[in-house]
């Protein structure tokens, strides 16, 4: 077996290889309607970390899973992020002018436009993800991951939470409820996508995931409520203060900065523990939880 890349590397490839995928898999925007289509490739091109597709191919290195397959799941799990942004970022929702250091849909395009554009992108992923090279079992199988993650029990259900909880007094533990669907859902769903572009994980290894998903879930947004408490927005590439500035409820806002920094590091040692059971090709994992807790943006 050769020695797995060091994770600078292996990052980079990753967000290379997704850059060419989305680019080959999202249409042209020279095609009818042009506005629109450049608006889709405007919201998923250039930018953003790739968390969630690094997910996929971190998890099915574990199953020795295809780089094809992996490009299709990782570019269609990263339009469902993308379109969700587009909408979170709307004047119905987060009313947000900055969205990866560049202005946002609506404000580059119209409202009108970013709307549209959320919905194709939707639309996009599950297209893009029912053309993966697996038998039909399989494919239904991550159809309904995805989907489940992204609607009302997933993601959808979470930001409706977290809208309707402006100005509220929340629990810990109904923040985590919060976070676990509206951020948690997609990281999960990325992680066994990417088993699946593989082979089935076992009963043992599926609850390993699902502890480690859970863990870097919890952590990706304690550490974006820091970064919105003590980034600028030069550095984070979106308006930084403002969920203090709308009221929202954060881990910062309910038990202070030092215990959420207390807590990022707990949920990182979580995330390492539950990937006990698999050997060194888990590496990549536990060192996307390390990026995810120390990351600056």
């Amino acid at each position: 077996m050769s020695a797995p890349i060091p994770f600078e590397d292996w990052m980079q490839s990753v967000q290379t290889t997704i850059e060419d995928a989305l680019s080959k898999l999202l249409p042209s925007s020279t095609r009818i309607p042009e506005r629109l289509h450049d608006a889709m490739r405007y919201a998923t091109l250039d930018g953003g970390k790739r968390v969630r597709p690094m997910l996929v191919f971190a998890a099915g290195t574990l199953f020795d899973a295809p780089v094809a397959a992996m490009a299709h799941a990782g570019s269609a799990v990263e339009m469902i992020h993308a379109y969700s942004l587009v909408h979170d970022d709307l004047p119905c929702m987060d009313n947000d002018v900055l969205r990866r250091g560049k202005p946002t849909v609506h404000v580059r395009y119209d409202e009108a436009t970013a709307l549209l554009a959320g919905d194709a992108l939707q639309s996009q992923a599950f297209m893009v993800l029912s053309r993966i090279d697996a038998d039909p079992e399989r494919t239904v199988e991550m159809l309904q991951i995805l989907s489940e993650a992204a609607g009302s029990f997933g993601m959808c259900g979470g930001q409706a939470i977290d809208l309707a909880s402006v100005g509220q007094d929340l629990s810990l533990e109904q923040l985590e409820q919060m976070h676990g669907l509206k951020t948690g859902a997609l990281l999960e769903a990325s992680v066994f996508l990417g088993c699946l572009c593989g082979r089935f994980p076992g009963a043992d290894e599926a609850r390993a995931l699902e502890a480690y998903t859970r863990a870097v879930g919890l952590a990706f947004q304690v550490v974006d409520d820091i970064l919105d408490a003590t980034a600028d927005s030069e550095t984070l590439g979106k308006t930084a203060g403002k969920d203090a500035a709308d009221n929202k409820p954060t881990y910062v806002s309910i038990l202070g900065l030092e215990k959420s920094r207390a807590l990022a590091e707990k949920l990182r040692s979580d995330a390492h523990q539950a990937l006990n059971i698999f050997d060194e090709k888990a590496g990549y994992l536990r060192q996307l939880a390390d990026l995810i807790v120390e990351r600056n943006k």
